[in-house]
């Protein structure tokens, strides 16, 4: 324990080394941003906040191998490190893929009432474990990004919520086409990859968040458009009204 958390703090001092720093313009690709605070960076994505006049500024977040070559080496960015991480994010994407698939199939019936015969190919929502990735994807697609600040396998209310909505085929038909999910778990009793773990509690620490389960919607720039705090009853077509709701405002 004292290892992992010695490993932890190594890179918390990693990420938040270039933390508050001002930069008047960061550009990658054909974005340009202005007024641009750091928040923190990554061996493969640097984060801010910007604002560039009027009601453009939010939060973002920009791929270091997109920036130029001062600030790729301003960030010391390493083209290798970065291509073993984003390795392993994607392994960890698929292992957690794996593990929620699983457990939806081993989730034991409710035999107080009748079953419906189950659906041939019942379609499941997607969820990764990476912020920068499920951005650029929502970006490129013209989606938006609903962030799940869950504890899988002990908060009561997060695992209730998840059955009754998030499992659901009718929010993995909506999410489908407007979302892209990204799970920030914070388990108990399950292994989790410290590099993981410690990135979930930097984005905890981000948006302010102060219990479990918390649903986040952002828009592909990261702003925030909404949120729900704890459980609500209603079912996926409640939870859907509202998430639209956010995208209205």
């Amino acid at each position: 324990m004292r290892l992992r958390i010695f490993i932890a703090s190594g890179l918390l001092a990693a990420m938040t080394a270039w933390a508050d720093e001002k930069l008047p313009l960061l550009k990658t690709g054909s974005e340009v941003y202005s007024n641009v605070t750091v928040l923190s960076s990554t061996a493969t994505d640097v984060f801010f906040t910007y604002n560039n006049g009027g009601n453009d500024k939010g939060m973002a977040n920009a791929k270091l191998k997109d920036l130029s070559p001062e600030l790729q080496k301003h960030f010391h960015y390493n083209a290798a490190k970065a291509g073993a991480v984003e390795q392993k994010q994607a392994a960890a994407n698929t292992r957690y893929y794996s593990f929620i698939t699983g457990q939806a199939a081993t989730r034991p019936p409710d035999e107080s009432r009748e079953q419906p015969a189950p659906a041939a190919h019942a379609q499941q929502a997607l969820w990764r474990t990476d912020l920068p990735g499920a951005l650029d994807q929502a970006r490129s697609e013209n989606k938006l990004v609903l962030l799940d600040f869950t504890g899988s396998d002990w908060c009561p209310w997060c695992i209730k919520f998840d059955q009754e909505v998030l499992s659901t085929g009718e929010f993995a038909n909506y999410a489908g086409s407007k979302l892209e999910l990204v799970r920030l778990d914070f388990p108990r009793h399950t292994e989790q990859d410290a590099e993981l773990r410690q990135a979930n509690h930097e984005l905890f620490q981000r948006f302010n968040v102060d219990g479990y389960p918390t649903y986040i919607l952002l828009n592909s720039s990261g702003k925030e458009l909404g949120r729900q705090v704890g459980y609500a009853k209603g079912g996926p077509s409640a939870f859907i009204a509202e998430l639209d709701g956010f995208s209205r405002q």
